[in-house]
C-alpha cells in the first residue's frame, strides 16, 4: 500500500521546495485520463447516497440526521449518525499512541493512500460537491476533486518535511578528561493531540483538506465536523480515510465525522479540553469566536475579507476587462478569494485602446460580464447556484448601496429548473462611504469606486485590508513603479497580490504546491495554506537519552 506512494512524496517535497508548477492529480475530466466509464460510475455512486442513511460504522446516539438540500432546487435526504461527543473524543484519544508510534514516514505514505483513494472518487465526490454548494459540475469536478487533492498532498508534504528536518537519533560524543561522554539521543515527534476540522459550505473539501491531512500526517486524530448543508462530500471523505487506515492496521477512529442540526456542535467540540487543534474556515463572526474561546487549542482560522483591485493603466483593455469579468462571475462571486472592490482613479486611465473615463471603465467592465454571461445556458456552467438565502438576500439588496452600473438577472439553468441563479450585481460607491465597501459583501456583488489617484487607491487597499483583512489583491498598470508600489502596499497590507492578469490565470484561483493561499499576515487568516507555519504547531519534539 504504502511503497508505491513514496515517488508521489518525493516529488511532492520538491514542489514544495521549488514552487513551480506541479499536479499530481490530473484536472481534466476526460475519460482518457480519469477512463471510460468513470463518469458515470461517480454519477452512480453519487445517486446511490440519496435519500438513505450513509455508510458510516462510528457508533452514535442511533438517531440518523441531515437535511441537505441542492442549491439546484433537490433535496438529497442523506442522513447521518448523530455523533456523542465523548465518544468521539475518547476513541481519537485511544487511536493516537499506536499511530504516534508509527513515525512520520508510514503516517505520510498512509495519507497519501487515502488521498490516492479519494482521487479515484473524483466524480462520485464531484456530484456531492456540486449539489451542496451549488458549484457548477466541471468546477465540483476541479476544485472539490483534484485541486482539493493537490492542497492535501501539500499539506502532507509540509508536514513531513517540518517533522524530518533534523535527525531522529544521535550518538552525543564530548571531550572530557578521559574517555569521551557520550550519550545515545532519541527524537519523537509527539502529536499534540485531537483535532478539529470544522467544514464550509463553498468549499467543504479544498477547505477542510489542509487542515484534515496537515493534522493526520503530523499523528493528531481528527474529528471532522462540516457545515450542515454540505456533510455529503466530507462525510465520503472520512469513510475512504477510516477503510484506509483500518487496512493499514490502525484505528479508523483516527478520523470520525460530527455532523448536527443545529446544536451548536462546533461550539461544543472546539471548547472541549481534549481538542488541541481547530482549523476553521467560514464566518468572520465565528473565527473571532473561536479565536477568543479555544484557548487550549492551536486554533487556525480562514474568515471573510475585503479583495480588492487597483487599475491604474492598461496595455490590454480589452484582457484585462475579460479577465475580470470571469473573475466577478466564477461561482456567482462565492469564493473567498473573488475580487470586491475595484478601485479606478476618477480622472479614468489609459490604455492600449486610448483614454477611458472612470465611466467609460465601469461600463466596459458591465459590459464584459454582459456578454460573458449572455447566454443562460452557458452562464450557468460558470455562475453555478447560489449557494444559500443570505447571498441571495444581499444581491437583492446591492442596488439601494449605490449607484447600479450592472444590474442582477436570474439565469434559467435548463437541467435544474428550481436552481437560483443570479448573475453579478455592480454598484458604484464614493470613496468616502468606506461604511459599505470596507467589509466583505460574500455573493456576485462588486462596488467600482472613483479615487483621486492611483496613490489615493493603494491608499484605499491598504487601509481596508489591514482593518478587515483580505485573501487576494490584484493591480493593473503599465508603469514599474506603480507596480513596485502596489507590491509595498500588499507586502505592507500582508495580502498576496496579482498584477496584470489578461489571460487563462484569474485572481480568484490559486495554484498548490506554488501559490500561497492566505498569508496570515491580515485578519482574513490566521495561517496560509500551505506554509511550514501551518503544520509546525501540530507537533512537538520530546527526546529521550542514556549513556552509550
Amino acid at each position: 500500500m504504502f511503497e508505491q506512494h513514496r515517488v508521489t512524496l518525493e516529488k511532492a517535497l520538491s514542489a514544495i521546495a521549488s514552487r513551480g508548477y506541479w499536479s499530481a492529480y490530473p484536472e481534466s475530466p476526460s475519460p482518457r485520463v480519469y477512463g471510460e466509464g468513470a463518469a458515470e460510475r461517480g454519477k452512480q455512486a453519487f445517486e446511490s447516497y440519496l435519500g438513505k442513511p450513509f455508510p458510516l460504522d462510528q457508533g452514535g446516539t442511533g438517531s440518523w440526521i441531515g437535511a441537505e438540500r441542492s442549491p439546484y432546487g433537490i433535496d438529497l435526504g442523506v442522513t447521518y449518525p448523530e455523533p456523542i461527543v465523548e465518544e468521539l473524543v475518547g476513541a481519537a484519544k485511544a487511536a493516537l499512541p499506536a499511530w504516534r508510534d508509527a513515525g512520520p514516514e508510514t503516517r505520510a505514505l498512509a495519507c497519501v493512500e487515502i488521498v490516492n483513494r479519494i482521487n479515484q472518487r473524483s466524480f462520485e465526490l464531484a456530484g456531492a460537491v456540486q449539489h451542496t454548494t451549488g458549484q457548477a459540475f466541471v468546477m465540483a469536478f476541479q476544485a472539490g476533486g483534484p485541486h482539493a487533492q493537490d492542497r492535501a498532498l501539500e499539506a502532507i508534504a509540509y508536514g513531513y518535511a517540518a517533522m524530518t528536518s533534523s535527525a531522529a537519533t544521535a550518538r552525543w560524543e564530548k571531550p572530557a578528561k578521559g574517555d569521551p561522554l557520550v550519550m545515545d539521543k532519541r527524537f519523537t515527534v509527539v502529536p499534540r493531540g485531537v483535532a478539529l476540522v470544522i467544514g464550509c459550505n463553498t468549499f467543504p473539501t479544498w477547505n477542510a483538506y489542509p487542515g484534515l491531512f496537515a493534522s493526520l500526517v503530523t499523528g493528531n486524530p481528527v474529528i471532522v465536523k462540516p457545515h450542515p448543508r454540505a456533510i455529503l462530500p466530507l462525510a465520503i471523505t472520512v469513510q475512504i480515510a477510516r477503510q484506509v487506515l483500518s487496512e493499514a492496521g490502525f484505528d479508523p477512529a483516527l478520523v470520525s465525522l460530527a455532523v448536527e442540526e443545529g446544536r451548536g456542535l462546533a461550539k461544543e467540540l472546539a471548547t472541549h479540553p481534549d481538542i488541541r487543534i481547530v482549523d476553521f474556515t467560514g464566518s468572520t463572526e465565528f473565527g473571532d469566536w473561536l479565536e477568543r474561546n479555544a484557548p487550549q487549542a492551536l486554533v487556525n482560522t480562514e474568515k471573510a475579507g475585503v479583495n480588492t483591485i487597483v487599475v491604474d493603466s492598461t496595455g490590454s483593455w480589452r484582457g484585462m476587462l475579460g479577465n475580470l469579468a470571469f473573475s466577478l462571475s466564477l461561482y456567482s462571486g462565492q469564493m473567498c478569494t473573488a475580487p470586491q472592490n475595484i478601485l479606478v482613479p476618477a480622472s479614468g486611465i489609459e490604455t492600449d485602446e486610448g483614454h477611458k473615463s472612470f465611466d467609460e471603465v465601469a461600463a466596459g467592465l458591465a459590459g464584459a460580464v454582459g456578454r460573458l454571461l449572455g447566454d443562460d445556458a452557458r452562464a450557468v456552467e460558470l455562475t453555478g447556484a447560489i449557494v444559500n438565502p443570505d447571498v441571495l438576500a444581499r444581491v437583492e439588496a446591492a442596488p439601494s448601496l449605490g449607484d447600479v452600473v450592472l444590474e442582477s438577472r436570474p439565469l434559467k439553468h435548463p437541467s435544474f429548473p428550481d436552481a437560483v441563479v443570479r448573475t453579478p450585481v455592480i454598484v458604484k460607491v464614493d470613496p468616502d462611504k468606506s461604511d459599505i465597501y470596507g467589509h466583505e459583501h460574500f455573493g456576485p456583488i462588486s462596488f467600482v469606486i472613483p479615487t483621486g489617484s492611483t496613490e489615493e487607491s493603494l491608499d484605499v487597499l491598504r487601509r481596508t485590508i489591514k482593518a478587515r483583512g483580505a485573501l487576494t489583491a490584484s493591480a493593473y498598470s503599465t508603469s514599474d513603479d506603480v507596480l513596485d508600489q502596489a507590491e509595498h502596499a500588499a507586502i505592507d497590507a500582508g495580502v498576496n497580490l496579482s498584477c496584470n492578469l489578461t489571460g487563462g490565470v484569474f485572481v480568484n484561483q490559486s495554484a498548490a504546491f506554488s501559490d500561497y493561499h492566505g498569508s496570515g499576515a491580515n485578519p482574513a487568516a490566521t495561517a496560509s495554506l500551505t506554509d511550514p507555519g501551518y503544520v509546525a504547531g501540530r507537533f512537538h519534539v520530546v527526546q529521550s537519552r542514556r549513556p552509550a
